[in-house]
């Protein structure tokens, strides 16, 4: 019986017949001086260069992804690895594939997740332009950091290792340069451990421009990193822009404000009142895009008891106490108004009730549509109909 697989060196591969036999040889290099029982699986993407040639050459296996794109290249070689554990990196010799037991060592101590930081390791000149080097790839690492409380420094390391069941069982979908993120902030969610050992980066072995396209591919990750994250891309925003427009809505209610000289009236009154229905509305978005991902398995279940505490027959009679609370102050304005037959309101207190009582209006309506949507979503399944 022969000896399982226990590694899988996986590269991506869309024309890269100038680089493709030497990345292959380092890997050869690598299995033989560690002893690892390793398999090299080129996952091609539709090149016209003879890449595919070239592997089956240097002996290592291909399987061909039809679908276009670095993500579903990746997934097709992953279906395919017959190792254990599988290390990534991308076939234009940027990465050092004899230099792989740092990721092992990792793998074998029980990490599910090995990624490379180039940072640590070393960056070669004119390997990484400098866009990405200092704005781009720290920012986004950042953010992934803030958003997801990972530790690690360099998100987009196209060489990482992982255990091919722990990677499986996330279900990762993307198709594009966004599957990098995809597969870290995924595996952060659903607790993995992830560790990152330092990794050189050097410059590759092409003549032609790489794939990666630096604003399209940035915005896409900047968007994976948002829409994975509501309490960042909703809830927060929304809290600022609620409380902001509630401290000036209180503050000016009765009486215009005067500071260094600078009168604070109507006006800002109107923009506070603007900044109350914004907020509001992205609050209660964000509540239904939270539950819905909790309930489609894009995120694990939430943390927040105050949201399961929530109901439709709550929230309903909430929202009409609102449009209650804004009907009679409508009513009080308009009645005043009958007063100066229906003419120009010159009172400044008389205008402030007015857009409030329509803020108010508004606020109520948003919250009771919002609140049936929440009710159709945490209706039991058993009790949906069915046109069964």
């Amino acid at each position: 019986m022969k000896d399982s697989i226990e590694l899988t060196i996986l590269m991506p591969c869309l024309n890269e017949s100038e680089t493709l036999e030497i990345c292959i040889n380092k890997a050869k290099e690598y299995a033989e001086k560690s002893k690892t029982i390793t398999e090299i699986l080129v996952a091609d993407n539709g090149s016209t260069d003879g890449s595919q040639e070239i592997a089956l050459k240097c002996g290592a296996k291909v399987v061909n992804a039809e679908e276009r794109g670095y993500g579903a290249a990746l997934r097709e070689g992953i279906t395919h690895a017959k190792g254990k554990y599988i290390i990534m990196g991308d076939a234009d010799d940027s990465y050092d594939f004899s230099s792989l037991q740092p990721y092992m060592d990792s793998l074998r101590s029980g990490n599910d997740l090995v990624m490379g930081n180039r940072f640590r390791g070393g960056i070669s000149n004119g390997a990484m332009p400098i866009l990405h080097r200092f704005i781009g790839n720290p920012v986004l690492s950042f953010l992934g950091r803030v958003f997801f409380n990972i530790s690690c420094k360099d998100f987009h390391c196209g060489l990482r290792g992982f255990k091919k069941d722990s990677i499986v069982d996330l279900g990762l979908n993307t198709t594009g340069m966004e599957f990098a993120s995809e597969m870290i902030v995924k595996s952060a969610l659903n607790k993995l451990k992830i560790d990152e050992v330092p990794t050189t980066l050097s410059v590759d072995g092409r003549t032609r421009s790489p794939h990666l396209n630096t604003w399209t591919d940035g915005w896409r990750h900047l968007c994976f990193l948002l829409l994975h994250t509501p309490k960042w891309l909703f809830l927060y925003p929304s809290m600022i822009m609620f409380f902001f427009g509630l401290i000036i809505t209180i503050t000016l209610l009765f009486q215009p404000v005067e500071l260094n000289n600078i009168q604070f009236s109507n006006n800002t009154f109107y923009a506070g009142c603007l900044f109350l229905i914004v907020g509001f509305q992205c609050l209660s978005t964000g509540v239904l895009v939270r539950n819905y991902a909790a309930i489609k398995g894009l995120l694990p279940p939430h943390k927040y008891k105050i949201i399961d505490k929530i109901t439709l027959e709550k929230g309903a009679l909430t929202s009409l106490s609102l449009i209650s609370a804004g009907s009679i102050l409508l009513m009080v304005c308009v009645a005043k108004w009958v007063l100066v037959g229906f003419g120009d309101i010159e009172s400044q207190a008389l205008s402030r009730g007015m857009v409030l009582s329509m803020t108010l209006i508004a606020s109520g309506f948003q919250s009771f549509f919002t609140m049936f949507v929440w009710g159709i979503m945490k209706t039991p399944k058993n009790q949906q109909f069915s046109n069964n």
